[in-house]
């Protein structure tokens, strides 16, 4: 190990590198030059203050460091091991999202341009299920320097939460209430969908009614749902829900309101067969933009937020760890099938 404590010293007479900064990237030198590899057992801490003559809680904060840059893990007992060489990573981020919806494929592929080769992301999908949820958080534990995470909102998600310290978590998408320290890029649900239903109210009363489809206990916003309730509750609008499409719901003069990408699918797939007319014969709202209610039937209308936007605040949470509680914008996009 003399080879390792003289990269540490190499760097001891550089005033403008903190004592535990002088560990760290002596550690990541010795890497370097293949003094240390994969598999290869640190010095204990007692050892590394006894040589270098650092204060316990130096080695310490240098240790976890290298355990948030994804390089060294501890093992119970048997003391702290390299388990990679990546010397290049500045950052390992656990991101975790519901699950690879096409609008949270969109928040990723940003998220990763933005942060770029420096960063290691590794993602997690949880599905909204609670039990997945607990594990996915007791496996990561301590392994990474940001946690960027859409939660479930659900109370016994609140203390797992706080127990990441506040400056290296941000929850995004969905929001969970927490003590005042902690960040958040969100959307909202109930307002806001309310409101752009309230500006497509003269639309929607062209037709004969209008149907949801929306299934409980799922990841589905319940926002949506009591928005959706109150808008054809005061505008006078026979309205129904179901949980899933069914071909025989399809009749001219309705209007539906999917926010499942499935039901959209199907919908305009029968459509198609019985030559309905998009925007004419029904009427179509969906949940959640994409480039394929761009241009599918000649557009879907949506009410959306920016997923964009929300990737690239979140990257810059990641990189510069300034503070933020914000909520995205949501828009309307009135298109063709409405």
């Amino acid at each position: 190990m003399s080879s390792l404590f003289e990269k540490i010293y190499d760097l001891q007479h550089i005033p403008s590198i903190s004592k535990h900064e002088q560990i760290v990237h002596g550690i990541m030198n010795a890497i370097d030059a293949g003094v240390l590899t994969v598999g290869d057992k640190l010095p204990s801490i007692n050892v590394m203050v006894a040589e270098i003559g650092y204060a316990r809680k130096t080695i310490v904060k240098a240790y976890t460091e290298l355990k948030e840059r994804g390089l060294v893990e501890s093992k119970n007992l048997k003391g702290y091991f390299i388990i990679s060489q990546e010397t290049n990573t500045t950052l390992k981020v656990a991101l975790i999202l519901f699950a690879f919806h096409s609008f949270q494929e969109d928040f990723y592929n940003t998220f990763r341009k933005e942060l770029g080769k420096r960063f290691q992301i590794d993602v997690f999908f949880h599905h909204n299920n609670l039990s997945l949820f607990k594990t996915i958080m007791d496996n990561i534990n301590r392994k990474y320097g940001a946690y960027v995470i859409a939660p479930i909102q659900d109370p016994e998600v609140i203390p797992l939460m706080e127990a990441i310290p506040s400056d290296r978590l941000l929850i995004v998408d969905r929001y969970l209430k927490l003590p005042p320290t902690y960040s958040y890029i969100t959307q909202e649900f109930e307002e806001v969908t309310y409101k752009k239903l309230v500006e497509l109210a003269p639309r929607l009363k062209e037709y004969d009614k209008m149907i949801l489809f929306f299934k409980a206990n799922t990841d589905l916003p319940k926002g949506i749902l009591k928005a959706f309730q109150r808008f054809i509750t005061d505008y006078n609008i026979k309205g129904e829900v179901f949980p899933d499409y069914r071909s025989k719901l399809l009749k001219k003069r309705t209007a539906f309101f999917t926010i499942a990408d499935s039901s959209l699918w199907q919908i305009l797939k029968d459509a198609r067969k019985l030559e309905y007319r998009i925007g004419q014969d029904i009427g179509i709202l969906a949940h959640d933009d994409n480039i394929v209610k761009e241009i599918a039937f000649g557009g879907i209308s949506t009410i959306s937020t920016d997923f964009t936007l929300m990737a690239k605040k979140a990257a810059l949470y990641v990189k510069e760890g300034t503070p933020i509680q914000e909520t995205i914008p949501t828009h309307l996009s009135q298109r063709n099938s409405l």
